[in-house]
């Protein structure tokens, strides 16, 4: 362990030593140079996030280094943007494919956590018939074909559960709960109002040292929720934190008792109890939950009866299994018991959540019907059978290709909060509110069968090899299809005629009886009725809303990753590839909705706006646009059109991270480019104050870009205040509202 300040100063001691001179030298001799400090920092902090933007710049300075070419790739795979690797990789490939035994599988994997399945597929596919061919191999970068073959299987379901997007919202909990830092395993009491989670910032974190990697220790925090408003998160504080690791597992119900994994005795879970707001000092759990083995995860009923937690003790199936435990009268947790093949596989399964209702059970698995990593299941207890149903997959976007895990619903199921890496992140994990307007009962894959089977034999797509290179940001998706069920028109049944004769009456007194003769009506038919028809109802036709991407100079066809979701809500909008730079959304919500159009493509400025749609109806309807991408080019400017700061200030409102994001995407893909951030305001207040304000909103992106591994070197902060207006400033909405930006000008 170090402090912050002892590797703060030997790493600038690295930096100052080696450049100061890397202007004048030679690029390949530079980037040897970055290499060395990089693998420098690795033995030394082993802070590989802070490592890979030194190795990266070395095998961008020169492209023919291999060595640091695939450790750029192999970097980039062990922390975030994974699918960056795909072109570290093939530039080893390209020039000596004998480098590494297993280099088509790692470029395979970095397709797969992009969503390139196709791509993907194809080279695990070149790697097996490698592997046919040299089946005697041994070496330690050999990958075997069983892991190869599942990993297929995970493409060929990331294609099925892409093409049909779940109906539900994910969306950033927000800056007052996450940080730049990992933010992680939020838990929640039944009432919603108090969220209690784990981080890795240094910000109010008890221990100002850092851990072997680098970064602060995990420290456990809390919130609390006023008129539908988190506040911002505090250290929950001694007795439940120490100087060390501390994180926590699961919240009871009621909010008052919590559970935390320790590192002792292999891994245990400890349990807090809250009273009078005093946490006492945790404890380990009573009874034989604990072992000399792993305790990782865990998840309490209700009723405070059962218990449901991981561990990868002997005698399961492989890995983490999911184990359920009761508690007797003494109060120990006891009756331990694997929940069985239903729920455990082979491979790893991990965080268990038990819903409000006893019997359905959320966990994360690496095996069944997934797209890679950790994925996001739900089975149901049949208490009257004593079995659990299959496990389903929830589908995408809750499940990627990357780890899905530590899943917690609400109480009337209609949220549920994780932990994930996505482009409107802050920093690395963050704590996402997902919304699921029908309920997460209703909510199932529709793709996913009850059932995981073997992978199918799969054929290579239809690629040449040697157009692999210039195609890697192409994206197929099927077009997912769609059947409306027959109208049932129910029987109209009719009841028969009632007939009966009028019989003649007497009066006895007078008369003697008499037999009168009995008139009777004429037989009368049944009366025919047609059947009543229901008016059947008219199908709602999606609207296909057509984007058309090209070059904005000779206006040729470009293949793009491209992205249609709700600009509130973040919902996905189903997407099909038509080929030759044409993509077609399938809106389905029937009314008009404001929409965030995302369009990358390598080598062009990105485009990120919003868009007003209207709403699906019972005609067929196609809208059609063209977006036109520019060549990054000295001199091209850029609006970052959704960048948000609170008023009057220099911080970013949650909104903001989306477009930052791409921005910082954009320069880590190209690492020649070099950028002016200007600030920009309207003519309101005074010209010292404008310009200071406009330079601390391009500072702030700045900022913002360096703490996300961007050399600051190639980035050049400017505020123009008001000298720079796009409109007048006598009208807000059309004038002082489109003065008050940020942009960003290519410098190199």
């Amino acid at each position: 362990m170090s402090s912050i300040r002892s590797v703060l100063i030997f790493l600038a001691f690295l930096l100052v030593l080696f450049i100061p001179g890397f202007s004048q030298q030679d690029p390949k001799e530079t980037a040897r140079e970055y290499m060395e400090v990089a693998e420098g920092m690795i033995a030394e902090t082993k802070a590989i996030d802070d490592a890979r933007g030194l190795m990266v710049t070395a095998a961008d300075l020169d492209t023919t280094f291999i060595k640091a070419n695939f450790e750029a790739g192999r970097l980039q795979l062990l922390t975030i943007g994974k699918n960056l690797a795909v072109k570290y990789f093939k530039r080893v490939m390209r020039q000596d494919p004998a480098y590494r035994f297993d280099i088509e599988y790692l470029i395979g994997k970095s397709y797969q956590y992009g969503e390139n399945f196709d791509m993907a597929i194809y080279y695990y596919n070149v790697y097996k018939d490698k592997l046919n061919k040299k089946s005697n191999y041994q070496g330690k970068d050999k990958v075997d074909m069983a892991t190869v073959d599942r990993a297929i299987y995970e493409c060929q379901n990331g294609r099925e559960f892409v093409a049909n997007p779940q109906n539900f919202s994910i969306v950033n909990i927000g800056r007052e709960i996450n940080s730049e830092y990992e933010d992680y395993a939020p838990v929640f009491s039944e009432t919603e109002d108090e969220i209690v989670f784990t981080t890795r910032r240094r910000e109010d974190n008890l221990n100002q040292n850092v851990f072997d990697d680098n970064k602060p220790w995990e420290d456990i925090f809390f919130s609390t929720k006023k008129e539908g408003k988190w506040a911002f998160a505090k250290n929950i504080g001694e007795p439940v934190n120490t100087p060390y690791h501390d994180s926590n597992l699961s919240l009871s119900a009621n909010g008052n008792t919590l559970f935390i994994f320790k590192d002792d005795g292999g891994g245990d879970i400890y349990f807090s109890e809250r009273a009078n707001g005093v946490w006492s000092p945790p404890a380990p759990l009573p009874g034989i939950i604990n072992s000399s083995f792993e305790e990782k995860s865990i998840s309490m009923s209700a009723d405070e009866k059962t218990l449901y937690f991981s561990s990868n003790r002997p005698g399961g199936y492989g890995g983490l299994d999911i184990y359920r435990a009761t508690k007797d009268s003494k109060g120990a947790w006891s009756n331990v018991k694997n929940l069985g093949p239903k729920i455990n596989t082979e491979l790893d399964d991990d965080g268990p959540f038990i819903d409000y209702d006893g019997i359905t059970l959320y966990f994360s698995s690496r095996g069944r019907k997934g797209m890679g990593g950790f994925d996001v299941f739900r089975a149901t207890f049949d208490p009257a059978a004593n079995e659990w149903s299959e496990p389903e997959n929830l589908g995408y976007p809750i499940n990627t290709p990357d780890d899905d895990v530590f899943f917690v619903a609400s109480k009337d199921g209609k949220r549920a909060y994780y932990s994930s890496i996505r482009e409107d992140g802050m920093g690395y994990l963050d704590i996402y509110v997902i919304t699921i307007p029908d309920g997460l009962k209703n909510l199932a894959s529709k793709t996913s069968p009850t059932t995981a089977k073997e992978p199918d034999a799969i054929k290579e797509p239809a690629i040449d090899p040697s157009t692999v290179a210039r195609n890697d940001q192409t994206t197929t998706t099927p077009d997912p299809t769609t059947t409306t069920p027959p109208v049932t028109i129910p029987p109209v049944t009719t009841k028969e005629p009632v007939t009966t004769g009028d019989p003649a009456k007497t009066d006895p007194s007078k008369t003697p009886p008499t037999k009168e003769p009995v008139k009777t009506e004429p037989k009368q038919e049944p009366v025919k009725t047609e059947p009543k028809v229901a008016p059947v109802k008219k199908e709602t036709i999606p609207l296909k809303y057509e984007v058309t991407v090209v070059d904005s100079e000779n206006k040729t066809p470009l293949n793009a990753k491209i992205k249609l979701v709700g600009a509130k809500d973040n919902v996905i909008v189903p997407l099909t590839n038509n080929g030759n730079g044409v993509y077609t959304f399938s809106v389905k919500s029937q009314q008009p909705k404001d929409y965030r159009l995302s369009v990358d493509a390598d080598g062009y400025i990105f485009v990120n706006e919003n868009v007003r749609i209207g709403g699906a109806s019972t005609d067929e309807k196609t809208v059609g646009r063209t977006i036109q991408l520019r060549k990054i080019s000295v001199g091209a400017t850029s609006i970052l059109r959704n960048l948000y700061f609170d008023f009057d200030k220099a911080t970013f409102e949650t909104g903001s991270y989306t477009e930052l994001n791409k921005l910082e995407a954009m320069m880590r893909s190209n690492p020649d480019m070099q950028v002016e951030i200007g600030g920009h305001t309207d003519a309101i207040g005074t010209k010292a104050y404008n310009l200071f304000l406009s330079r601390k909103r391009a500072e702030a992106v700045k900022d913002y870009l360096t703490k996300k591994g961007i050399d600051a070197r190639r980035i050049k902060a400017t505020g123009y205040g008001k000298s720079k207006p796009l409109a007048s400033n006598d009208d807000e909405d059309e004038g002082r509202e489109l003065n008050r930006r940020v942009e960003f000008t290519v410098l190199k």
